[in-house]
């Protein structure tokens, strides 16, 4: 059976890259992007060179989307080898608007996709979160490291960090509170935390799948620029 592979925001840049490489290794590769369009277009570019991609709509801050992918890979292909969270985004400027959208999209998304495609990952799966270095712990207060880079951390207590985050902008009182006024920051941070909260849940399921966070550095794409 072909190993099934997919990546998130896949349509262009670093996720275009991942779906390049993986189809490369004879994976299906389902490319999900939030602008259809686009990922046709990229998955067809794909095709073209002879690889097995496919184009799915996936918006990663809609539950419904999220959902919708999910239910399509359970019918058509029964199950998956690899997630890759890739889609994220960096918004310009810092208010409490970026910061909930940032966290919504950059955390909260990976976390969506995750849960909705894990009781379809087959037994040795991967799952991956596609960071940045700037998800340092030391961008934080001391308080707010320990707290973050507790070994016993919950999924619960880190979702309440991000809220707080959240919350903490919007009152204006972030800075006091020990956050950095960069949202992307913040939740790369988070998203690092909550690649060990989902790695220690993985460890007592038994299917034996990995997770784990890659840093792909400071890449030349439209998010990463021209001087990348």
């Amino acid at each position: 059976m072909k190993r099934v592979a997919v990546v998130s925001g896949g349509n262009r840049g670093i996720g275009l890259e991942i779906c390049r490489q993986l189809a490369r290794r004879a994976i299906h590769v389902v490319l999900g992007s939030r602008d259809e369009g686009r990922g046709s277009a990229a998955a067809a570019s794909l095709a073209g060179q002879g690889l097995s991609v496919e184009a799915r709509r996936l918006d990663v801050s809609d539950e419904a989307s999220v959902e919708a992918l999910a239910r399509a890979l359970a019918s058509e292909h029964g199950g998956v080898d690899i997630v890759v969270n890739n889609a994220g985004i960096a918004m310009d400027g810092f208010n409490a608007e970026v910061a909930r959208r940032t966290i919504d999209v950059n955390f909260f998304g990976p976390l969506r996709l995750t849960d909705a495609l894990l009781p379809l990952v087959r037994p040795e799966g991967r799952v991956v979160m596609v960071t940045s270095g700037v998800g340092d712990r030391r961008k934080v207060s001391r308080s707010l490291q320990v707290q973050i880079g507790k070994a016993e951390l919950t999924r619960a207590e880190l979702i309440e960090l991000m809220r707080k985050f959240v919350g903490d902008v919007s009152a204006g009182r972030h800075t006091a509170e020990g956050w950095p006024s960069s949202a992307y920051a913040v939740s790369k941070i988070g998203l690092n935390a909550l690649t060990g909260v989902l790695a220690r849940e993985l460890a007592g399921d038994g299917r034996g799948i990995l997770c784990n966070a890659a840093c792909p550095g400071w890449v030349r794409t439209d998010m990463g620029g021209a001087h990348a």
